[in-house]
Parts: C-alpha cells; sequence; structure tokens
C-alpha cells in the first residue's frame, strides 16, 4: 500500500502550532522567528515532507534550487557549527536567486543508501553536501549525474569539487603555540577515522611533534566519538596524563574540560587544551578555549559560488579549495 503523504496539517499537530505557521516557515515567509523556522523545516525533513520546489520557483522568482545534504547526527544540537554553516549558504543563495533546501539524512539513510527525494527525483540542480558522508553513498549521489559540491570533508575521489577548512595547517599551528608554551606531553582527543576533517587535524599535530623530535604516545591519542558520530559522553583518558591536548573541535574540548574539573584536574594550571572552529563552546567555557577561527563565511561563499558555476556550465571544475584560518588566543593554556 502507497504510503500516505506528510501534510503540512501532520507537522503542526506534530509541533502543537497552527498550520499557518507551518506554511509561513516552509514558505519563507515573515512572522515566523528564525528559530523556529529552522526547527519547522527540521521536522519536516524528518517526516518526509516534500517540498513543492517548483511552485516555490515559479511564485518567488527563484529559477533554481539547491539542495544542502547534512548527516542527522551533525546537527542534533540546535547550536551545531553546521546549522552556522547552513545559515550562511541559503543567505549566499538567496542573494542570488537561488533556493537553498535542507536535505537531512538520517543513520538508517545512509545505511541504505537512500537519497533525499529532492535529490532523487532531480528536482534540484546541484547539491551541496555538508559533512563528512561514506565513500558509498557519495558513489550513489554521484551516480544521479546532478552538480556536487564538498564542503568541509573529502574523499579519495579527485574528480568532485572540494572547499575545506585547513585543518592539518591549523592543528600544526595549534600544537607548535602549545610545544612553544613549553609543553612536550601533548595528547590528541578526536576519532581519527571518524571524519577526513579529524585526520586532517591529527596529521598536523603529529608533523608538529615530528619537527621537534616529541614521539607521539598512542595511549595520549584518545578517541571522541563512535561509529554513528556521536561524540561520547564521558571519554577513556590515559593513566598517566599529558600536560596538554589538541581537541580536533571545540565541542569536544569543551566536554573534555568538564571531565576533566569532574576529576579534579584544573586548566589550564594542571592540564592546557586547545579546540577548533572557534564555536561557541570555546566562549561560554570557563576558561575560554584557545582555537582555530575557521572562516565559515569564506568557506561557504566559495561553495555558493562554485555550484552556481557548476550549473551554469557543467563541464566547470575548480577542485580543491583550501580556506585558512587564524588562531584565537584565550586562556586555557598555560606556559610551563
Amino acid at each position: 500500500m502507497k504510503k500516505k503523504s506528510v501534510t503540512m496539517s501532520d507537522i503542526a499537530k506534530t509541533m502543537d502550532i497552527s498550520t499557518v505557521t507551518v506554511s509561513k516557515a516552509l514558505g519563507d515567509k515573515e512572522g515566523v522567528s528564525e528559530e523556529l523556522r529552522e526547527k519547522i523545516k527540521q521536522k519536516a525533513n524528518e517526516m518526509g515532507y516534500r517540498f513543492s520546489y517548483t511552485s516555490k520557483a515559479t511564485k518567488e522568482g527563484f529559477t533554481f534550487n539547491i539542495s544542502i545534504v547534512v548527516a542527522k547526527h551533525f546537527i542534533n544540537d540546535a547550536s551545531a557549527f553546521y546549522w552556522v554553516m547552513y545559515r550562511h549558504i541559503v543567505e549566499l543563495l538567496q542573494k542570488q536567486n537561488y533556493y537553498g533546501i535542507l536535505d537531512v539524512v538520517s543513520d538508517q539513510d545512509m545505511n541504505s543508501l537512500n537519497m533525499p527525494n529532492s535529490v532523487a527525483d532531480k528536482k534540484v540542480d546541484g547539491v551541496v553536501v555538508l559533512g563528512q558522508f561514506r565513500d558509498d553513498y557519495v558513489a550513489q549521489l554521484k551516480k544521479l549525474d546532478i552538480p556536487v559540491v564538498f564542503l568541509d570533508f573529502y574523499t579519495s575521489d579527485s574528480t568532485t569539487d572540494t572547499i575545506l577548512s585547513d585543518g592539518f595547517f591549523g592543528s600544526y599551528m595549534l600544537t607548535n603555540h602549545l610545544i612553544n608554551s613549553g609543553h612536550r606531553n601533548i595528547g590528541f582527543l578526536g576519532t581519527i577515522t571518524s571524519t577526513s576533517s579529524i585526520q586532517d587535524r591529527y596529521l598536523g599535530y603529529y608533523k608538529a611533534l615530528l619537527e621537534k623530535n616529541i614521539p607521539l604516545r598512542e595511549e595520549w591519542v584518545v578517541k571522541d566519538r563512535g561509529p554513528d558520530g556521536n561524540i561520547f559522553t564521558h571519554f577513556d583518558l590515559p593513566l598517566q596524563m599529558p600536560t596538554a591536548f589538541v581537541c580536533n573541535c571545540d565541542e569536544t574540548a569543551y566536554a573534555l574540560l568538564n571531565q576533566l574539573r569532574s576529576e579534579g584536574y584544573v586548566v589550564p594550571d594542571d592540564i592546557s587544551i586547545v579546540g577548533y572552529d572557534n564555536h561557541i563552546y570555546s566562549t561560554i567555557s570557563n576558561p575560554r578555549i584557545t582555537t582555530i577561527d575557521v572562516d565559515s563565511k569564506h568557506m561557504s561563499q566559495e561553495a555558493v559560488e562554485t555550484i552556481i558555476r557548476k550549473i551554469r556550465d557543467r563541464n566547470y571544475t575548480k577542485g580543491r579549495t583550501l580556506v585558512t584560518g587564524k588562531i584565537i588566543f584565550r586562556d586555557s593554556v598555560k606556559t610551563i
């Protein structure tokens, strides 16, 4: 039996709001706060609501539709870094009269290689893949022959245009900052097989150690997340602790800081910490965390410009674009 289509009324009942509010949010009309709009759009995606993309383009003058595909575990938190990236992309697309559609991929859809409806039905003109996806899922996506840009990750496929934060160099700079502050016993917090970004940041950390003839100690390379991509609530820290940790992101650094405090350590007096992204977690912590400021606006702009050019010229390729960040020095590092 054919599955019943999800309606705006269904979404309204689930969220205990009016159908008018849902209609305004999905139509990007005034009268709905930005926070509620994003929640409604996320719920619509979760429930399998199918947007009327062609109608939207005709009525409001948008000439093209761009799918922004992201794994659900990357945006479970309303303050997640990829929500920031998504908002940048949508704003930039709107300035060009393009319409950005958020397509959230669940773990189940990932495992089943199920494409978002908008992409599978080819109702979009291009796709921006935001954050890491498995190689087999990416291969299935590329079979659809729709212009694609990767944002903040890459695979072994060198034919896809990719926009990246220079995580290798950023982590290299952070680790050198710790070394120059007198630290020689430095750990790394991040599951290095989880994403290409984490692996690059690990390699930048490792290069800094190699240059100073500092041995890499495997017990000081600590996993921060499982195969599902969700960050652990508690890290399996070594018995003999280093004097500093390079963390692959600010969220992980914030969680580590809180765990260390609960175990009786003082940051940075006992253990120094650096993060990555210059996200909200680095500023709400006490002490505030030294980190790399990722230029998410520049990355989003590069992605939007690339996907638009690829739509206009199917033969256009840009290759791999690196966007370098800068260190934001705060209070989480002690000179020893």
